[in-house]
């Protein structure tokens, strides 16, 4: 068989090249060429299979669609890098299918695909009033399903619909998240009237040249802190807990007189919650912590064996601590709203939300929180790129009612160059927290501030950078927590204590008790929003 000619055969026969030899993707514009041959008549084929023997017998060249790298993603991080400078965020409606091929092929494949029903608009506004179970949805569900499946089939005859979807579908979002091989799927997809987006969640920017770091990101040891002084680092009181230092800059010691959180639920999203940890389990209730119920669930979906409820990070323990850890006896840092009751969602494997997993785990929690009995919920994590699948799961939480905080970011090495309130807490449905530092002028040394911050936490010692007592994973020697992360849960307990008092209020009511009771009030700063919250005023 001559050279062009085995060329054409290949063309014919990419399934087996790509998938079962396990080779890496050709580029855009290879793949795209290639399915434009696909569709061709088998008499425009012969012809060109013609034309390719004669320039052959003049030139043998390299085949245009041999096996390539995955495009590099240089172009695409100066491109986000640059909307993020202008907009503050990066959409990826803002980018071209190019872009979109490039960050899938540098990452996972996979790519969350939100649809509609042709003639809807608006639908992110009202998803907590929507039925996809419905007729209506399901098929045009089952059209966008079917065009991914008839473009990937363009390369593998064989694929099935349950082949391509890469997760288990959430129950009340219009949104699935498929594996996508071939290019042309992505144009054909933002061609049709019935998507609502198409967008890579495996990919953050600069992920391939620190894939070795972003495995980690916030997974500190929880181990407990050596060196506390009683009365510098914390107060014991009784019956016998360990009162963080900075709790009285929010007068939160005062507020107890008014409420200690009783009977009001809060959610934490995050890494779990360690099983190690007595005080988030049968010692939950002890002390003056009493009639009160801790759940542990976990959404993250499993990259191996199943996932389970514990903490494997470290984080999601310590913002469990610092949010309602007991007022116990035995000596373990207690939390601001110790009488709540509360469930911790492990809905990713660390705070940097980076891998397609992390993204469904994180919607599932907000889905999952937002259809229960919770009236808050706290998310100390984040990422750069904006989820649309996140944000519609935070949309339908918000119109359940709930009050969602989340933090305002806390810089790693590589988001250096990022500055302002990442996703989601940019979001007007997330009211963003960050940390300040004692001298009650300036940020915490790695924490993002901006327009966007609504609350602020002080969580730094400025003479010695000391930050807030919480749990560690086992034990109960305190371990010490500190960025936008610690703030974020404190709020949340905060205001626990606020909805405590006032069972009977909105979530716009509590919000509008907060904001008035920051130091900044009635005006708005505009790196630290409504500022420190006086618990002790909220709560009256």
């Amino acid at each position: 068989m001559g050279y062009k000619v085995r060329v054409l055969f290949f063309f014919m026969n990419q399934n087996q090249f790509y998938f079962n030899n396990n080779l890496p993707q050709p580029t855009f514009a290879q793949s795209n060429f290639i399915n434009r041959l696909l569709f061709m008549k088998k008499s425009t084929l012969l012809a060109l299979a013609g034309l390719l023997l004669a320039v052959n017998s003049c030139q043998k060249q390299d085949s245009p669609l041999q096996s390539t790298p995955a495009p590099d993603p240089i172009e695409l991080d100066r491109f986000i890098h640059d909307k993020v400078t202008v907009h503050g965020e990066f959409r990826w409606e803002w980018a071209s299918d190019e872009h979109v091929w490039t960050a899938l092929s540098n990452s996972d494949f996979v790519l969350s695909v939100g649809y509609q029903p042709a003639g809807e608009s608006g639908v992110a506004d009202r998803l907590h009033l929507l039925n996809i179970q419905s007729s209506e949805w399901q098929e045009a569900r089952n059209a966008v399903m079917q065009l991914v499946l008839d473009q990937e089939h363009a390369l593998n005859p064989t694929l099935t619909k349950a082949n391509i979807l890469a997760f288990k579908e959430n129950p009340v979002l219009p949104v699935f998240c498929v594996y996508i091989k071939n290019p042309s799927t992505i144009t054909a997809l933002r061609q049709s009237n019935l998507l609502r987006y198409a967008e890579p969640i495996g990919y953050e920017p600069y992920m391939t040249n620190r894939s070795a770091d972003r495995s980690g990101s916030g997974c500190d040891s929880n181990d407990p802190e050596p060196g506390l002084v009683a009365g510098v680092d914390y107060v014991t009181i009784a019956p016998d807990s360990k009162r963080s230092w900075n709790y009285p800059e929010h007068k939160i010691n005062e507020a107890w007189t008014n409420s200690t959180g009783s009977g009001c639920k809060v959610t934490i999203i995050d890494t779990g919650c360690s099983d190690d940890q007595d005080n988030l389990g049968d010692a939950f209730n002890q002390g003056v912590s009493q009639g009160r119920s801790i759940e542990k669930l976990v959404t993250l979906p499993p990259d191996g064996p199943p996932e389970t409820p514990n903490d494997l990070c470290g984080h999601g323990t310590s913002m469990l601590g610092a949010c309602a850890a007991p007022r116990g006896e035995d000596g373990a840092a207690v939390g601001v709203a110790y009488n709540c009751n509360l469930v911790s969602i492990r809905a990713a494997a660390d705070v940097y939300i980076d891998e397609s997993r992390e993204v469904v785990g994180v919607s599932d929690a907000f889905t999952l929180a937002g259809d229960s009995d919770t009236k808050i919920i706290s998310m100390s994590m984040g990422r750069i790129l904006t989820s649309s699948q996140i944000k519609d799961a935070i949309k339908y939480a918000y119109g359940k009612g709930k009050l969602i905080f989340a933090a305002a970011g806390t810089s790693f090495w590589w988001t250096a160059w990022f500055w302002g309130v990442i996703f989601p807490a940019s979001m007007t449905e997330c009211s963003a927290v960050t940390g300040m530092k004692s001298n009650l002028t300036s940020a915490c040394g790695d924490c993002h501030k901006g327009s966007k911050v609504d609350f602020v936490v002080v969580m730094e010692r400025t003479s010695d950078g000391r930050v807030p007592l919480s749990l560690a994973m086992t034990g109960d020697d305190p371990s010490t927590v500190g960025g936008s992360s610690v703030a974020t849960a404190s709020t949340a307990g905060i205001a626990a204590l606020v909805w405590a008092k006032f069972p009977g209020w909105t979530r716009a009511q509590v919000f509008d008790r907060l904001k008035q009771n920051g130091n900044y009030w009635p005006n708005r700063n505009g790196n630290f929003g409504w500022g420190r919250i006086n618990a002790k005023n909220a709560t009256q």
